[in-house]
C-alpha cells in the first residue's frame, strides 16, 4: 500500500488518510480514531495530545489493515474485539450481537422497576448473547441473582461475567429459551429478543446482513415471533407485580403493548434518545 512506502508519516496524517478511505460509512473519523487508539494500545486522548507522532512500519501496517478490514463493512467492534455498553467493556465476536447504545434504556428500566425491590431479587435475561444485560444489572443491583439464558455462544458471556466480576451471581444456561423450562418465579424478565421481520435482513445495512448472527436477529415473518412466546410465558414465571422488560422495534409497539393487555398491567412505552419508540415493560397482575 502506497501510504506505507513514505516514511516519517505522522499518527493524525494516517488519519486523515483513513478518514478519506472510510468515506461510505457513517462515522469515519471515530471509526478511524478507535482503530488507531487500538493498533498503538493508548487512548483516544492520547491521539490528540500527540498528533505528530511518527509511526514505525509495524504500527502503520497494523492500522491499515484495520483500516481494510473497516472499508468491507466489517463492525469495528468486530475488528477491536470489544464493545462499550454502560461504560463498561464487553468482548464481542461474530457469534454475538453488538450492543447498540440504545439497548442502555433497557437498563434504564429495568433500574426503575426494581428501584424498590430490597430482598435478593432473581432476574431472568433471555437471549443473553455477550452478556450485557445479565452482567450489567448484575453489577447495578449487588443483591440480585441473575439467570440469562443463550443458545449459543455463552463462552463469550461467561467470559465479560467473570472479567466483571459478576460470574458468581449470572447463571448462564445454554439452551433454546423457546424450549427450556425457566424455572422461577423471578421479579422480573428482560430480553433484547430478534425482532426484524425476516424479508427486512437483506435490506439491512451491511455491518448487520454480512457480520452480525442472522439467529438474533430474524424475529419471523413480522418480527413478532419471540413476543407472541415470552409475552404469555413470562406470566407464569413471574412474581406477582414482577417487571417484563422488553426491547422492540420502532414500529411495534402497538403490537406488543396488545401482547400485553391481557394479564398485565402499568403497560409502558418508552422512547430512545432519538424519539423511536424502543422498550415495553409491564408488570402482573396483583393476583
Amino acid at each position: 500500500m502506497e501510504v506505507l512506502e513514505e516514511t516519517k508519516i505522522t499518527l493524525s496524517s494516517y488519519l486523515d488518510w483513513a478518514q478519506r478511505r472510510l468515506a461510505e460509512v457513517a462515522s469515519p473519523r471515530l471509526d478511524a480514531e478507535v482503530l488507531m487508539a487500538q493498533s498503538l494500545d493508548i487512548s483516544r486522548t492520547e491521539l490528540m495530545t500527540y498528533p505528530e507522532r511518527i509511526l514505525n512500519r509495524v504500527e502503520a501496517e497494523i492500522f491499515c489493515s484495520k483500516i481494510e478490514r473497516r472499508v468491507l463493512r466489517e463492525p469495528v467492534s468486530h475488528i477491536t474485539g470489544v464493545q462499550e455498553f454502560w461504560s463498561l467493556e464487553f468482548a464481542v465476536n461474530e457469534k454475538v450481537l453488538t450492543p447498540r447504545p440504545e439497548t442502555e434504556i433497557l437498563v434504564e428500566q429495568c433500574l426503575k422497576a426494581l428501584a424498590k425491590e430490597f430482598s435478593p431479587v432473581k432476574i431472568l435475561d433471555l437471549g443473553t448473547g455477550s452478556g450485557v444485560l445479565a452482567i450489567t444489572l448484575a453489577k447495578e443491583i449487588p443483591q440480585s441473582r441473575v439467570t440469562a439464558i443463550e443458545k449459543s455462544a455463552l463462552e463469550v458471556a461467561r467470559g465479560n461475567a467473570l472479567s466483571h466480576a459478576v460470574a458468581d451471581r449470572v447463571h448462564f444456561v445454554n439452551g433454546d429459551l423457546k424450549k427450556l423450562d425457566w424455572q422461577g418465579p423471578y421479579h422480573l424478565i428482560v430480553s433484547n429478543p430478534p425482532y426484524i421481520e425476516s424479508e427486512n435482513l437483506s435490506k439491512c445495512m451491511p455491518e448487520v446482513r454480512q457480520y452480525e448472527p442472522v439467529e438474533a436477529l430474524d424475529g419471523g415473518r413480522d418480527g413478532l415471533d419471540y413476543y407472541r412466546f415470552i409475552v404469555p410465558m413470562a406470566l407464569k414465571k413471574l412474581k406477582k407485580n414482577g417487571w417484563l422488560v422488553l426491547e422492540i422495534g420502532h414500529t411495534q409497539a402497538s403490537a406488543v403493548v396488545a401482547l400485553m393487555e391481557n394479564g398485565y398491567q402499568d403497560i409502558q412505552v418508552v422512547q430512545d434518545y432519538s424519539g423511536y419508540d424502543r422498550v415495553v415493560l409491564a408488570r402482573t397482575l396483583n393476583g
